[in-house]
């Protein structure tokens, strides 16, 4: 791997490791809804402390905006981490300072600091913040790979005062997309959904010269049928990128990637559950009409696709999945990239919100080589960027 992880570390017994997580989990009065996150604290926590390590563990929660805001504290988070791993978890009132210093010098092995983007020098990377976080450990093991696409001291200006290094949940995502993106076993395919072709510009036009087959579904692929002269009617559109969408298709033919844009869909009236529907040719719609998913037509093109490739990058959803029947291609099309996971036959990578949320509606979560919990950062990846995060743990 080019980056070093927990085991590159040594021994560490009797030493205190500053973890980097990213415990911004869904709360509902004042409890956790989705533990994911701690869940994955957890295990590198749980390696960090069998190496012999006290562990004081970092990170931000919500937009506080550099002050304190009560709502915004990772006190609630202190007892449902304690019962992940078994053991007592002892808050310190702030990350930096006497009370960081007093809670890690009174014995404690497992110690959470609060929320770092209270103080305006973690977003603002800081250097003196980024001491002073140093000064509380003596190595650093940066977990968050979801919030290593910005330059905080937390992420980056601490790994210039300590020996850095990955947590699991970070080595597995780095892992994952180097292997399909760096360094991927051939055929590529890449499937991009959602609604703006504007929101994922950048990646797109950094993936027709990296794969071999270029997926893309949702609302953005309206744009590029528009572009190829199809009247769209009410569905979502951006008019004004069509010659965005042109430049890259031409860009996508000139590197050999091919491009595959719906020939059927299901459209409606109205965005609502269980509304009418109709399938048709995506050049058949009536005024009036949009389209919510692609149709059968396209998702048997999409599953012969995915029998070819061996590499497979996922980032959003082929229709509009939270609304049925609007999720059934979505459905099919990540069970048949399941299967052929499971089979072994196909490396599967996968992330961002709204993409774990369709994986996990499609019930195939856990059936894909890799799900990342990541949403920026998985898209400045697949953009091409150099993450300040990554950086710091490089070798």
């Amino acid at each position: 791997m080019s980056f070093r992880t927990i085991k590159d570390l040594g021994a560490l017994d009797g030493k205190t490791v500053l973890l980097r997580t990213d415990l911004n989990a869904p709360m509902s009065d004042g409890r956790v809804t989705d533990d994911t996150r701690l869940r994955q604290a957890a295990d590198s926590i749980r390696s960090l402390r069998a190496k012999g390590a006290r562990v004081a563990v970092l990170s931000h929660f919500d937009r506080p905006k550099g002050r304190r805001v009560p709502e915004m504290s990772l006190k609630p988070l202190a007892e449902p981490l304690a019962r992940l791993l078994g053991e007592t978890v002892t808050f310190a009132d702030d990350c930096v300072g006497e009370p960081a210093e007093r809670a890690l010098a009174n014995g404690a092995q497992v110690v959470l600091l609060e929320n770092v983007r209270f103080h305006p020098g973690e977003e603002a990377n800081d250097a003196a913040f980024a001491q002073a976080l140093a000064g509380l450990g003596h190595a650093f093991v940066n977990d968050a790979f979801s919030a290593s696409h910005r330059a905080h001291a937390s992420i980056a200006g601490i790994a210039d005062h300590l020996p850095a290094a990955a947590g699991l949940g970070m080595e597995a995502d780095v892992a994952a997309l180097e292997k399909a993106l760096t360094a991927p076993e051939r055929p590529v395919g890449a499937l991009v959904g959602g609604a703006k072709v504007s929101t994922k510009l950048a990646v797109l036009e950094h993936l027709v010269d990296k794969v071999d087959h270029l997926i893309i579904g949702g609302g953005m692929a309206n744009t590029f049928l528009a572009a190829r002269g199809i009247d769209v009617k009410a569905s979502l559109c951006e008019h004004d990128l069509l010659d965005t969408a042109r430049a890259i298709e031409r860009a996508a033919e000139a590197a050999g990637c091919t491009l595959h844009l719906p020939v059927d869909a299901v459209v409606a009236r109205a965005f609502k559950a269980h509304a009418d529907t109709r399938t048709v040719p995506v050049d058949a719609l009536d005024d009036g009409e949009m389209i919510l998913d692609i149709g059968p037509t396209s998702v048997a093109a999409l599953t012969a696709v995915l029998a070819e490739i061996r590499t497979l990058v996922w980032n959003g959803p082929l229709g509009a999945f939270e609304v049925p029947p609007f999720d059934a291609a979505t459905n099919a099309v990540a069970q048949a990239a399941a299967a052929r996971t499971e089979a072994g036959s196909l490396l599967s990578v996968a992330g961002g919100g709204d993409t774990v949320a369709a994986l996990a509606h499609a019930g195939v979560k856990t059936a894909f080589s890799h799900v990342s919990t990541a949403g920026g950062a998985f898209l400045e990846w697949m953009e091409g960027r150099t993450l300040p995060g990554v950086a710091a743990i490089r070798l």
